[in-house]
């Protein structure tokens, strides 16, 4: 109303501010200001109480991922998840250049395989290194092996886990395959170097300071650290090897990846095969 009448007199050229004009009419100034505020979108807790408890037992979860586990829509899960404020936060991008290398993927499963080692804290047991082997087609975790040494027999004890598991024995390789590493010793090591060549894989190694090339299991053992590791408190390497195993079996079987059009790595195996 007061801004009606300012118009008004402004149009009988009189100029008047909205301050007199409250005092004339003994109206306070902030009401003239004041703006209501939008009532919050309603969510349908038939949604929002499954979301809600699975984002608390796997906070790192995405809403593709969420929604592929419920069966929900997943513009349904990303309107919830910010009306909620329930998004994961992303890392902020860095300003570091990145040369243009080979990234580590492959067109087929068993085309390339990838490697690398990770340290885990397992309580009373101290630290340990995990040694993982990942198909770059699938992403599928094929082979892994925990132990309180970091030398090439944990690693290669990793590859003939994968090998039994793709393959079902040990033994020479009919299809010769690439198996990708940075340059660590326990890679270039004569013992691991043996072990590839015995069973028929050829080893191929990333540009030194360049862990982009071997982004596969990287992302893997970021992915492995965020929704399994930091989230327990290990009393031991037994009690670290029966969580992680847990967490593999599920990650394999039951969980989504948007790069594989939502399906499973063991989906994308049998789908591949």
């Amino acid at each position: 109303m007061i801004r009606r009448i300012q118009q008004g007199l402004l149009a009988e050229g009189v100029a008047v501010s909205i301050a007199k004009l409250c005092t004339w009419f003994g109206i306070p100034r902030r009401t003239v200001y004041y703006k209501p505020v939008k009532a919050a979108p309603k969510v349908d807790p038939r949604f929002a109480e499954p979301i809600k408890k699975m984002i608390e037992e796997e906070p790192s979860f995405g809403y593709r991922t969420v929604a592929w586990l419920l069966g929900f829509n997943k513009n349904t899960v990303q309107r919830i998840f910010q009306i909620k404020g329930w998004q994961v936060r992303k890392r902020a991008v860095g300003m570091r250049p990145r040369i243009q290398a080979v990234p580590s993927v492959a067109a087929a499963p068993n085309e390339r395989w990838s490697t690398d080692l990770a340290r885990i804290w397992t309580g009373k047991d101290g630290w340990a290194s995990l040694a993982l082997v990942i198909d770059c087609h699938t992403r599928e975790l094929l082979g892994w092996h925990l132990s309180k040494s970091g030398k090439a027999t944990t690693a290669s004890a990793a590859l003939e886990h994968a090998l039994i598991a793709r393959f079902g024995t040990l033994g020479r390789v009919e299809e010769e395959f690439l198996l990708r590493s940075d340059n660590g010793l326990v890679f270039t090591s004569h013992h691991f170097t043996a072990i590839v060549r015995c069973y028929g894989l050829k080893q191929e190694f990333i540009t030194p300071h360049c862990p982009q090339q071997n982004g596969m299991v990287e992302r893997f053992i970021r992915t492995l650290k965020e929704q399994c590791v930091h989230r327990h408190r290990f009393e031991s390497s037994q009690h670290a090897m029966r969580v992680i195993g847990d967490w593999i079996a599920f990650y394999n079987n039951r969980r989504p990846h948007q790069a594989l059009a939502m399906r499973t790595p063991a989906e994308a195996f049998i789908l591949a095969a």
